[in-house]
This record gives C-alpha cells, structure tokens and sequence, in this order.
C-alpha cells in the first residue's frame, strides 16, 4: 500500500475544490439569464411568439442530454483537463454569441436558441466533474464531496437571478460599443460576466487542476487518466460492475429531477390560479418562495453529510423520496371552496388546444397568449377554459407553502444520495461514460417534466396531476425496496471492505 502524501492530500483536494467552482459556473451559466430570456427575445426578434421561449428554455437541457456522455466517455480515456477546457471555453464562446444576437438583421430567435443550446452542450462537463471526484475521493470522502458538488450546484442556481438583479440597474439601453457592435444592458452583461468567469475557470484548471485517483480504502492509483507514472496499478477494479443496480439508480434519479422540475413548473401557474395572484405577484412570490426552498436545500446538503455517516445513505435516499411524496400528496385538492373562477371575455366556450410547440412554453406565457387582445386590465383567478376550475376545490395556501418546505427537504436528500450511491456502486471502474447517462437522465427529466404538467395539469387539474406524481414516486419507493440490498459500494460487494 502506497500511502498518502501531505503534498498529495493538498493538491487532491485543491483540484476538488476546482471542480465545485465548475459546477457552481454551471448551474449560474443557466440561471444567470432566466428571467431575463423573454424580454430580451421580444426585443431583438418581434416575430418570436411565447412559444418559441418554451423551445429556448428547453434547449439548454437537450444540449447537457446530448454531451454529458460524449464527455463523459472522453474522460475516460484521455485526461480530463481536455473535455472540462473544451466545454468550459463552448460555454464561453456561447455567452458571447447570445450577447451578439441582436446584430444579425433577420432570424435572432435562431441564434439565441443556438446559443442557448451550446451553453448547456458546455454543461454536459457535469459528468466529467461528478466523475472525477468519485475518483478522488475515497469511500469515506465521497458523500461528503458528492454534498459538496450538490450545495455548489444549488448556490450557483440560487445567485444566477441574484447577479442577473443586480446587471438590471444597467437598464435596457446601457453602454454601446460601436467598434465591436457591442451593447452593454441588462441583457447582455449577465452573459458576458458568465464568460468571464469561465474563462477565469479555463485559467485555474490549467493552473492548479492535477489528475488524482484513489481507491475505495484512499489507496493512491494511477490510471489511464494521469499525466504522471505515479501511484499503484488498483487490483481491485476487478469485478463487474452491478448493472441492475445502475439502471435501478438511474430511474431513481430520473424520477427525483422529474417531480422536481414539475415542481418548479407548477408554482406560477398553481397560484395564479389558486390565489388569483397577477403574474407579477406570482413571479415575485414565487421567486420569495424558491429562494428560500434554495437556502434550505443548501443546509440540507450540509447537514446530509453529518447524518449519513449513522444511517447510510440507502436509508436517507428512502426517506427523502418519502418527504417527496407526502409533499405532493399535501398538494391533493381535499377543501370544499372552488378557486374564484376567470370570467372576462371568455372567447369559444371550450378547452384550447395545446400544439406540440406551446407544450414546453412556461404556464405564465400560455396564459398570457390566451387572453384577449383588447385586455386592459389583467383577468386573474382560474381560466373558465380548463374546465376542471369549475369542479376542483382550491389548494389552500397552508398546503401550498407545506408543500414547498417539505419538498425543498426531500428533493436535495434524494439528489445527494443518487449521486453517492451511484458512484460507490461503479467503484474503481472509469465512471465518465455512467456519469453522462445519469447527468442525460437527470435533463431528459427536466425536459419532460414541463411537457408533463403542460397537458395534464391544462386539461386535467391539479387533483389529476398530483395523484399521477404520487404514483411515480411510489412505484419508484417499490423499485427501492426491490433492489435496496444491491444499492452496495463496490468494494464491499467483493468483499474487500465491510459496510
């Protein structure tokens, strides 16, 4: 056994710590510009409809589904300085193209829509990211790293609307540079400031970024990844690794993004229905509420890593996806009061239909679409055109709000623990190409989520579309118990280390 150097400790863990920068620049890379994608699209290009912003929005996911195992298989076999360059430097490349959009004369929406696809391409370097630290870490190390991975992700979620906030006092003309046909707003300077630091990313991997790998026991290993003949050959990568478990692990996590991205989709429609909120007031509300369902996350991500160390983390995963399901069985219509009911105006007395383009279009742009041109003032409560506000008693606001905070719990629980579990199932074995197809699952579900709850919740109603998520969440809580006794680390299942 080759044991661990002072200096080998420190520069493992420098490189860590670049590899949560990357993934805190990933996730602002997406929430930087997020409310500020509409407005900027009406500016630039007025033939875009409300529903070319669903395919914008969308694009970002497609992309990450799209590279994340291309990346992941790269880092496979080369080092992994070269795939986390290449995506951080097309996320770069792609912030300046989306701050140029506006110079072309005609087809703007096409290449914000382009622009906003490569920088989720960019993103795809997730998986190299989670992959290599899985490889960095050993088993005592990984849930609190995976932890680590997970807070970053979600402070960068949480403080890209915060940066984008503070770019608005620049307002919507700003500061134009001629030479370089540059305009400097409230648009464009988020973006650009997201270049910026990746290029401040490019210069730290370079600079500090070592390969490192360490088997299950913290043993120092070299692979095919190293840049250095250092370390020993790892024995104990023999064995296969246990797919059932694999696939088991990426349904799970598919589910866990799915209910949460129907989660985040639903809050301005619910109370702008519910409530009678104006869209103002759900966006700002909203914005309260997710905000704080953030910080708790943050904090649950933190005190995972103390509880995990008693429990394990097949009994956290299990009793997060619990906290998940009573949080939308909480959202379960049980009152006798209707919601106050949408009556100006009401053009063709039925359900709209829903095209296959308007399917990914946020709830507040579908609403907006449906209302009379000659509106002057705002019609609030529930729209007379989805039949269920009729019959449908309301969700109280207590429920709503309980909802969220348990939620906000059980969502950041299950995350974490997928992330570990699935990294301590694949042991010593390259985890790149895994990795890809569980960060591809996780955005296929942020993609079929909106989709999901577009044409249920429209035609169905709240009370429809909670039971059907209720439903998903059991079925996987069977799957748990079914394979919970092969959710084992790798070294542990060949018996190499107890559990």
């Amino acid at each position: 056994d080759v044991v661990e150097t002072q200096e080998h400790y420190k520069s493992r863990w420098r490189s860590i710590w670049i590899m949560y920068l990357t993934m805190f620049l990933s996730s602002v890379g997406f929430s930087i510009v997020i409310m500020s994608v509409w407005p900027y699209l009406q500016k630039i290009d007025p033939t875009a409809d409300a529903s070319f912003l669903g395919w914008i929005i969308a694009s970002y996911s497609i992309g990450q589904m799209v590279a994340s195992p291309l990346f992941g298989l790269w880092s496979n076999y080369r080092p992994r300085r070269e795939p986390l360059v290449v995506s951080t430097a097309i996320s770069v490349a792609a912030n300046c193209l989306y701050a140029y959009v506006h110079v072309p004369h005609s087809h703007n929406k096409y290449y914000m829509l382009t622009a906003r696809a490569l920088v989720g391409f960019g993103a795809g370097n997730v998986a190299v990211v989670r992959s290599y630290i899985a490889g960095a870490t050993s088993l005592t190390e990984r849930t609190s790293a995976m932890a680590n991975t997970s807070a970053c992700q979600a402070v960068g979620f949480i403080l890209g609307p915060v940066f984008q906030t503070c770019f608005t006092l620049i307002g919507e003309e700003g500061i134009t540079w001629k030479l370089v046909h540059l305009q400097l707003n409230m648009y464009t300077a988020p973006v650009l400031f997201g270049a910026l630091l990746g290029v401040i990313n490019i210069i730290l991997i370079f600079a500090i970024f070592r390969e490192h790998r360490v088997d299950d026991m913290g043993r120092q290993c070299k692979s095919i990844n190293f840049e250095e003949e250092s370390g020993v050959l790892d024995q104990d990568a023999e064995g296969n690794v246990d797919h059932v478990a694999v696939v088991a692990i990426n349904f799970l996590f598919f589910v866990i993004l799915f209910v949460f991205a129907v989660f985040e989709t639903i809050a301005t429609p619910l109370t702008m229905d519910m409530y009678s909120w104006t869209r103002k007031e759900a966006v700002f509300y909203n914005g309260i509420i997710l905000s704080v369902v953030g910080i708790e996350s943050v904090i649950v991500f933190l005190v995972v890593k103390t509880l995990s160390k008693k429990t394990g983390e097949r009994a956290i995963l299990h009793g997060g996806l619990l906290i998940v399901l009573v949080g939308f069985f909480i959202l379960l219509p049980w009152g006798k009061k209707l919601p106050n009911i949408q009556w100006q105006e009401i053009k063709n007395n039925s359900i709209p239909r829903t095209t296959s383009t308007e399917m990914l279009m946020p709830f507040w742009s579908l609403q907006a679409m449906q209302l009379p041109s000659n509106h002057t003032v705002e019609p609030v409560g529930c729209p007379i055109t989805q039949s269920w506000c009729l019959n449908t008693p309301m969700i109280y606001l207590a429920q709503y709000i309980s909802s969220d905070v348990l939620i906000g719990l059980g969502y950041p629980v299950c995350n974490v623990m997928s992330y570990t579990l699935y990294s301590k199932i694949l042991g010593p074995k390259p985890q790149g190409v895994y990795m890809g197809w569980l960060t591809a699952s996780g955005s296929g579900a942020r993609i079929l989520g909106p989709v999901f709850v577009s044409q249920i919740y429209t035609h169905l109603g709240p009370r429809w579309a909670f039971s059907l998520i209720c439903g998903v969440v059991v079925v996987s809580l069977l799957l748990l118990e079914i394979v919970y006794k092969r959710l084992i680390a790798f070294s542990v299942r060949y018996g190499r280390m107890q559990e």
